[in-house]
């Protein structure tokens, strides 16, 4: 009978989330298998010699038994070599996971276990705000479910400190919203937190207002903001204002079909792109690529403070208000 789950598993990589994801993937298709599969969960912080072994032992009543061992990258020696055991008898009936975030410690043991075919399922890291956007997206896909890119942009900068934070809500916003989700929806769930970042200082900056934007902007920064998110939004909603503002009259609801935007964006980019021509737009967005450039750790000039994003973002803040105020 074909077995609908592999009999061992490495699963390479820090991203908890992920790994979490595919533990309990596994572990439901062995009790889909089995209804009554023990699952038996070890650390090798608290590893005893000889557990790995004496769990995979046959059962008198038979059934099957899942295993997963995390902090493979902290292994003991006991730890290491038990596997190594495992893996020459492969006893029947047993599913064995191998959790390893990664670095050299236990390197032996993780080419063993490729090599003696497990399956490899790859955790890697969600850090930067691409990587954030990317799993963001990834899990309306999965979901079957569409998100504007900007709606994507304002729930990773809500709630995109935490991985898990932003997997459940990209799970709330899945369960209880319908057709199409933006801005205005995630503004709904999470418009507390969405108040002090990006979009807010953006729309102030655009705006001409720089006190308000500079208080918001180093709240949210305060808050723990990181300022990549922050530029990304600055740069987006400059580049709204000027397509909308090339595109000429017209009704909003067509417009918005045509520019890939929501008819609310619409409105408000034609707000802010009264106060706006083409020239300073152009230095404003130019403003915010040398800023973009800064805080990702690009070169810098040597007469700003090297090294402090911050201050490469407040800059950027500073200039848009001021190319605003030259109207």
């Amino acid at each position: 009978m074909s077995i609908p789950f592999p009999l061992m598993a490495l699963i390479s990589g820090p991203e908890e989330v992920l790994a979490e994801r595919a533990v309990d993937a596994i572990f439901g298709e062995l009790r889909d298998f089995e209804r009554e599969a023990e699952t038996v969960r070890l650390a090798a912080s608290s590893y005893a010699p000889g557990d790995l072994l004496t769990h995979a032992s046959p059962s008198l009543f038979g059934g099957w038994t899942g295993i997963v061992i995390s902090g493979l990258e902290e292994a003991s020696d006991p730890l290491l070599e038990d596997v190594l055991t495992y893996l020459d008898q492969q006893p029947d009936s047993v599913v064995l996971i191998l959790r390893h975030k990664g670095g050299n410690r236990g390197k032996r043991v993780v080419d063993a276990v490729k090599k003696a075919g497990a399956r490899v399922v790859e955790a890697k890291a969600i850090k930067t705000e691409g990587d954030k956007v990317a799993f963001v997206t990834g899990e309306f896909q999965a979901a079957r479910r569409k998100i504007s890119r900007d709606a994507t942009v304002a729930l990773v900068n809500a709630v995109g400190r935490d991985v898990r934070e932003l997997a459940s809500a990209c799970s709330q916003l899945i369960r209880d919203t319908k057709g199409v989700i933006e801005v205005a929806d995630v503004e709904l769930y999470y418009g507390e937190r969405v108040e002090t970042t990006g979009f807010k200082v953006a729309e102030a900056a655009l705006g001409g207002k720089e006190a308000e934007a500079l208080r918001l902007l180093r709240h949210a920064m305060t808050g723990g903001l990181d300022p990549v998110p922050i530029v990304a939004v600055l740069a987006m909603q400059l580049r709204q204002v000027g397509r909308v503002a090339a595109a000429g009259p017209g009704p909003s609801a067509s417009m918005a079909k045509r520019l890939g935007m929501a008819p609310w964006q619409i409105d408000q980019a034609r707000r802010v792109a009264q106060g706006w021509n083409g020239a300073r737009l152009g230095q404003a967005i130019q403003a915010v690529a040398e800023a973009d450039v800064e805080v990702k750790g690009g070169l810098r000039n040597v007469a700003h403070r090297a090294g402090d994003p911050a201050f490469a973002v407040e800059r950027a803040v500073v200039a848009i208000c001021a190319l605003r105020k030259a109207a």
